[in-house]
């Protein structure tokens, strides 16, 4: 059943037929509006792309008058729920009451030794946030949400990497009525629409905030003076055995984003893996640059800090909004089962802590949401993007600055 609302719905259908389960989701969503849909999105997951394909263009046929997007995926989230690794269709529908909604088809060019990004929508002084569904095959998104705000500004952006059951060559992207099998689409969302992020890392601390003092490109060669190796060994010696097989199984680190603040604890760091150690030169490698000066913190990732991270950021993120309508939710999908046993986790914690709204999303290959104002892909993580009726702060604001 589609969750009724006056301005967001969802709808979910599990079907063998894919095009029946589109028809069936999106026809619940766009029921569960008071008036008529703005903007619809879908997420598919099917095995077979070219059923996915005119599932997709069904889907898009449904809502003449609105803005439609979608794209597939290896697992789905809308009813509560998440849907994995089966044939379903999740859908979402929104009356944007006065805002706009431009979609937008990104593509790369090759210029000498460089890419160029085309498709970009102009800005407008009242953009809100864009939402990117992208190709982790074809299009350089790391690179693109990385230097965003060169062309964007402070726009936030939030989505996901798009993915299929088949891999590489087999995701499909649906904007503006065609599929698209690469590159980037998304939408532009501008006007009076109240909409802000939460991006739980689902991350814990674990050992002291230290300055890097020395590095080398992605190699953290000296914490606070000392060896990064031997820092790190002399943390682990420390941890009960629980904490030693989260690190064996998957070590992170955690970028401080206010250099300022008296004190660093989870959630205040952009969260990066740990790719390895070089013995020799007694150094940590880094999933990202490190500059000296910079503070940093080890973390570990399982099940339990995931959930309570995701929590107390929603708890904290409705308590600041007010009235909240609707959700758009990007989960990696290395969470779901893999990580809790469930899909429905991070489903379910929207609604314990949002309320019955309008969310649909689906399960990502890479995350995109704002952290203190800057634009990440994440992993891991859930990026969510929240509608609310009461005026509250932009997108990426102070709160998400402190506490994602």
């Amino acid at each position: 059943m589609a969750v009724l609302t006056s301005r967001f719905a969802d709808g979910l259908a599990v079907d063998s037929d894919l095009v029946v389960a589109a028809e069936r989701a999106v026809r619940q969503a766009l029921s569960g509006l008071s008036g008529p849909p703005d903007l619809v999105c879908f997420f598919i997951c099917g095995e077979d792309p070219e059923e996915v394909t005119r599932a997709g263009l069904r889907a898009m046929r449904m809502a003449p008058g609105a803005e439609v997007i979608g794209c597939s995926a290896t697992g789905v989230i809308g009813d509560s729920q998440g849907v994995e690794h089966t044939s379903a269709v999740s859908a979402w529908a929104a009356s944007l009451d006065g805002g706009r909604a431009t979609t937008f088809v990104l593509e790369t060019l090759r210029m000498e030794d460089r890419f160029v990004i085309i498709g970009l929508p102009d800005r407008d002084p009242d953009d809100q946030v864009a939402v990117l569904l992208a190709d982790p095959y074809s299009f350089p998104t790391d690179a693109f949400v990385e230097h965003s705000s060169d062309v964007l500004g402070d726009l936030p952006l939030v989505g996901g990497l798009a993915n299929g059951m088949r891999g590489q060559g087999s995701v499909r992207l649906f904007a503006r009525g065609e599929m698209y099998s690469e590159g980037a689409i998304g939408v532009m969302l501008s006007g009076p629409v109240n909409v802000s992020t939460v991006v739980s890392q689902g991350c814990r601390p674990i050992g002291p905030t230290m300055v890097v003092t020395r590095s080398e490109d992605n190699l953290l060669l000296e914490l606070a003076g000392q060896p990064a190796l031997a820092r790190l060994e002399d943390i682990v010696s420390g941890l009960d055995e629980d904490d030693r097989e989260l690190v064996a199984s998957g070590l992170q680190i955690g970028i401080a984003m206010d250099e300022y603040a008296e004190s660093h604890e989870r959630g205040d760091f952009l969260i990066r893996g740990i790719l390895g150690i070089d013995p020799e030169r007694e150094a940590v490698a880094v999933g990202d640059v490190l500059d000296v000066g910079q503070s940093v913190r080890f973390q570990v990732r399982d099940a339990a800090a995931a959930d309570e991270d995701l929590y107390e950021l929603l708890d904290a993120h409705a308590e600041e909004r007010g009235r909240i309508d609707g959700a758009l939710l990007f989960s990696c999908n290395g969470r779901g089962s893999a990580m809790f046993g469930s899909p429905d986790h991070d489903a379910l914690a929207l609604h314990d802590t949002l309320g019955p709204i309008g969310m649909a999303g689906f399960f990502a290959a890479g995350e995109v949401g704002p952290v203190a104002g800057h634009n990440h892909v994440h992993g891991f993580s859930a990026s969510i993007l929240v509608f609310s009726s009461a005026s509250g702060r932009p997108a990426g604001g102070e709160r998400a600055a402190r506490r994602v």
